[in-house]
């Protein structure tokens, strides 16, 4: 392409968001020469990526398109230490996360404004949502979601019966929550603002919804995927941000795979170019420069702009090796300092994770087989997906889920520890969740399945944990050693709490779902095993597994009784199993210098010149959410940013399906 290497703008990392405003860009102003480098491969038209249902792989047996991390032993996690993964291939966590549609709430970007960030409220930055997608759904209110942007939302290809048997036993089980949410004004969770409303992805509901007058038996809501209604592929910004524009025959943009960026070059307190760093022998192809085998370092230089995009943990280790951060761990690595900045690395935060499995009906629609990598199942259903974009191939698993609040008696059960958080921090902020459950239809649990089972998995997520961690580099010439980190999960028992209260609410709808045939004891805590007929209880508890049942329980069966031995277990089993959901974000924070802050609102990096930061790294606070909706609403933020500072008129994006 361009024998030189020297850019208008470098993007240090091509994931999700580094895409979003690399192809706005690239298209905005076709003179700009634009690199963007990934450490990771490419994702092209490949089946292991596009194919929804292989995102169960990816998660089950993370390999190529990963970068593993490990976490020091904590007490709070029995002395483990957990594992911690980021996507390492173009497009980054679009391309291999479960492709789960979750909007933030929107307080959660108003809490952002107040911290000192003019511009990134709700009300400034729902339109950018709105801008990035295409939303395949009847009566989608155009006041939240968009119809023209290039990220597809839609059911899926593929509607599974453990997510009906999901809704029917929250309808059965869940009264108290039905009563608080069957008058609410919106039934889509997905509206920045909506809570307790239990989805569920499937046209016979939408038909329901749609009868004048609607057929409101149960506050539905569609759980939709980043998924192309059309073609059944998932919905990536690689796809839709980069490869469409190459396909197209731009000229100005050139992508690097497989290397890594060392460091920012600094001159005179501005960047000027970055020094990376090759791995693997890839063949090239056209228009995508991939790797070389060689172990000489690399320099590209920017004329105008370094955007580092690489992460939560990429990003403040590209800044440390290149100078940025506090000075006892840049000492530590042997890196000069060139600015104190504190912050980098610190105000680690993520959503907690928990998996359990149930045994499942023969007749259920499970989609294990293809998650264990059956290749003569994945051939079954390749014709349907080929020329329907339907069928098992089209979609994550996924169909069942709620954003979840506690009810009174849920905060009673909740207990001290969590009351304060409650107050200071829920209260006043009724879109905001304490966490999603959803339903998955297989195993995506850890916990290995009988022999000739079918199962589906309870999923259950926190999503503002009080835990604060960090992330720090360990070397500052070698951008392949590992990071020391220290996600601080559970260090704070609100946030075991919160996950005890998840068990116990999954656990009763588990056992009142149609397809329920039983627990899987390694699975669950070591309450001791029953059966249904022959409970192995005591007055002061009902807790016992059911390892074995030929149905599920009454629906208004009593619920469990569990003993404070009982909590005890749980929270043992809680801190054995916890994991990250890959939401992990906050370490490049957007807020004053003075309070911990690395960039200013502008993305800039404090103390150096034409350097800025944009992924999900920025973020002061959490979201209520799965996060790739959140990164796609600062790549479009980041655009007109920089757009701005370079003097780029932007195009109206209803022109283009970028």
């Amino acid at each position: 392409m361009w024998p030189h290497k020297t850019y208008d703008i470098i993007f240090a990392g091509g994931g999700t968001t580094a895409c979003v405003v690399a192809g706005r860009l690239a298209q905005a102003d076709p003179s700009l020469k634009i690199l963007v480098i990934e450490a990771g491969p490419h994702t092209r038209n490949l089946n292991e990526y596009v194919q929804p249902a292989q995102s169960i792989r990816h998660i089950m047996h993370p390999g190529k398109s990963f970068t593993h991390h490990k976490a020091i032993p904590t007490e709070a996690l029995c002395n483990k230490s957990i594992s911690l993964l980021s996507a390492s291939c173009l497009g980054g966590g679009s391309s291999v996360n479960l492709m789960m549609y979750t909007r933030a709430a929107a307080s959660d970007f108003d809490d952002w404004e107040k911290l000192g960030n003019p511009g990134w409220g709700s009300k400034d930055l729902i339109p950018l949502a709105r801008k990035a997608e295409t939303y395949q759904v009847p009566k989608g209110d155009p006041a939240v979601h968009g119809f023209t942007g290039p990220i597809k939302v839609s059911c899926g290809g593929y509607e599974g019966n453990i997510g009906r048997d999901f809704l029917e036993a929250a309808r059965a089980y869940d009264r108290e929550r039905q009563s608080s949410v069957s008058l609410a004004d919106s039934m889509d969770s997905n509206d920045f603002r909506t809570t307790d409303v239990y989805g569920f992805c499937t046209k016979p509901v939408l038909n329901l919804l749609l009868r004048t007058p609607p057929v409101l038996v149960w506050p539905f809501q569609s759980w939709y995927k980043y998924i192309d209604a059309r073609t059944g592929k998932r919905s990536d910004t690689a796809h839709h941000f980069i490869y469409r524009l190459l396909d197209e025959g731009s000229q100005n943009l050139r992508i690097l795979t497989d290397r890594r960026v060392v460091r920012v070059l600094i001159e005179n307190n501005r960047a000027v170019g970055v020094e990376y760093l090759a791995s693997g022998n890839v063949s090239r192809g056209e228009n995508l420069q991939c790797s070389i085998n060689t172990a000489q370092p690399e320099i590209a230089y920017a004329s105008r702009l370094v955007v580092i995009s690489s992460g939560a943990f990429g990003s403040p280790a590209i800044l440390e090796r290149s100078g940025i951060g506090s000075l006892d761990h840049l000492a530590e690595s042997q890196v000069h300092r060139i600015v104190d900045l504190p912050g980098v690395g610190e105000n680690y935060q993520d959503h907690n994770l928990m998996l359990i499995p149930y045994l499942s009906s023969k007749e259920s629609d499970c989609i294990d087989a293809i998650s264990d990598s059956v290749e003569e199942v994945i051939k079954l259903h390749l014709p349907e997906w080929i020329e329907k974009g339907s069928g098992f191939l089209a979609t994550n698993s996924v169909d069942a889920g709620i954003k979840l609040r506690p009810t009174p008696d849920d905060l009673k059960e909740l207990g001290p520890p969590f009351k304060q958080l409650w107050n200071d921090y829920f209260v006043s902020a009724p879109d905001k969740p304490v966490m999603i459950l959803a339903i998955s239809h297989g195993n995506v649990s850890t916990t290995p399945s009988p022999p000739k089972s079918k199962i589906f998995t309870m999923i259950y997520y926190t999503m503002y944990p009080c835990a604060r961690g960090y992330t720090h580099i360990t070397s500052g010439i070698d951008p392949w050693a590992p990071l020391k980190i220290n996600p601080r999960y559970l260090e704070d028992s609100a946030d075991v709490a919160v996950l005890r209260w998840g068990y116990k609410h999954a656990r009763e709808l588990a056992r009142r779902m149609k397809s329920f045939r039983g627990e899987i004891p390694n699975g669950n805590p070591d309450f001791g095993l029953a059966t249904m007929n022959n409970p192995s209880n005591t007055e002061s508890s009902t807790a016992s597994i059911i390892s074995t049942a030929s149905s599920p329980i009454n629906p208004n069966a009593p619920d469990i009784v569990y003993s404070t031995e009982d909590d005890r277990t749980i929270d043992e089993h809680i801190r054995q199993n916890v994991s990250t959901t890959w939401h992990s974000l906050g370490t490049c924070a957007m807020k004053p210098r003075s309070e911990g802050g690395v960039i200013d609102s502008r993305l800039n990096v404090y103390g150096v010149g034409q350097l800025k930061v944009a992924d999900l790294s920025i973020a002061p606070l959490n979201v209520g959410a799965n996060t790739y909706n959140t990164a796609l609403i600062i790549g479009e933020k980041a655009f007109l940013i920089i757009a701005e500072d370079l003097g780029i008129q932007s195009r109206p994006s209803a022109s283009s399906p970028i």
